[in-house]
């Protein structure tokens, strides 16, 4: 009987002892991952400001299909939302304040338990790609929420092995998505209406024809800007000699008005483009796959029955630019080659 009564006691202290753990541990937790991105901080921030995407990159999800996500109308933005339903009950999370390209916070709920703060953090860096940081805190926890966390390790190890996982699944996601592209080559031939435009041109290299271009379109841009001229439609190259034995492009950098204009003399000058029958070539994507763009605009030409026009206008007409669309799987780029 004693010895029942010598175990009942251990029992009980081992009880109380453990109880005295549990009450000591911190009332709050804090946990943050960071993981750099070859993205630009605007395409990270877009795809983790919709919470349509979170389930592709969600590794919650990866580890349990089953669990069922019910959107709202609004899934991005301040006010946004969504909620999940797994074996552990209810879960909301809520976006309360976003700074475009910057910051996102947002408010999580599991059960009945206290809210949690959410915070994603986006720091640019000099070679293009972004630290991205995800931070989870919470505080004034329950006495049996801290019970799980003592016999689970803490949420060190119950949430960090996730945020990396889900951060890993990102950065392939943004990759994925920035290589996307397609080429569209019309069936019909188009009449492409022609008009005035100023311009400036150059004679160079391949190898130099990137650099030479990506300053000297920005200068007519900049001109048409300075000088109040409306412009008429997207900005253009327009080629003269595309001379690959010789190693030699000659080409102009155009912007479209809606009249002529006439330019104060130096390197901007005016012309005009007559209207002219062509094959249109559209381009989804990066610029890196112009050359596809361009091999298969040929193709379609050859293919068809038609002849090229060796003295109309080639050209190509960026509809966006990366200036203003970070993310290059958005780029629209439409070819023009003149045929008879």
């Amino acid at each position: 009987m004693k010895a029942i009564k010598y175990i009942f006691f251990l029992i009980l202290i081992a009880i109380i002892a453990l109880a005295i753990y549990i009450a000591v541990q911190p009332n709050e937790f804090s946990v943050t991952r960071t993981r750099t991105i070859n993205a630009p901080a605007a395409v990270i921030y877009n795809n983790v400001n919709d919470y349509k995407n979170w389930a592709s990159w969600s590794s919650w999800v990866e580890k349990d299909p089953e669990i069922k996500i019910i959107l709202p109308e609004l899934t991005k933005g301040d006010g946004s939302s969504y909620t999940w339903q797994d074996k552990n009950g209810l879960g909301t999370m809520r976006t309360v304040e976003t700074n475009a390209n910057k910051s996102i916070s947002q408010i999580m709920q599991i059960g009945e338990y206290p809210e949690s703060q959410v915070s994603w953090k986006f720091k640019p860096n000099a070679d293009g790609a972004t630290d991205v940081t995800w931070n989870i805190s919470g505080k004034n926890l329950p006495f049996d929420f801290k019970t799980y966390n003592a016999f689970n390790g803490g949420m060190e190890k119950q949430i960090g092995p996730d945020y990396e996982r889900s951060l890993e699944k990102l950065d392939s996601i943004v990759i994925s998505d920035m290589k996307k592209f397609s080429i569209v080559v019309d069936k019909e031939t188009t009449q492409h209406s022609g008009g005035f435009y100023i311009y400036n041109t150059a004679e160079t290299t391949f190898q130099d024809f990137q650099t030479k271009m990506t300053t000297m379109l920005p200068e007519v841009i900049a001109y048409a800007n300075k000088n109040n001229i409306t412009m008429s439609g997207a900005p253009y190259i327009l080629y003269h000699k595309w001379d690959e034995a010789n190693n030699a492009i000659m080409f102009s950098c155009c912007v479209p008005t809606t009249s002529r204009v006439i330019t104060t003399g130096g390197e901007i000058l005016t012309g005009q483009l007559a209207p002219f029958k062509a094959v249109k070539t559209t381009l989804n994507g990066d610029y890196s796959h112009l050359k596809e763009a361009w091999e298969k605009a040929m193709k379609a030409i050859n293919d068809s029955g038609l002849e090229q026009n060796e003295n109309g206008p080639t050209l190509e007409a960026y509809l966006n630019t990366p200036i203003n669309t970070p993310n290059p799987a958005d780029l629209k780029t439409e070819i023009y080659i003149a045929v008879k």
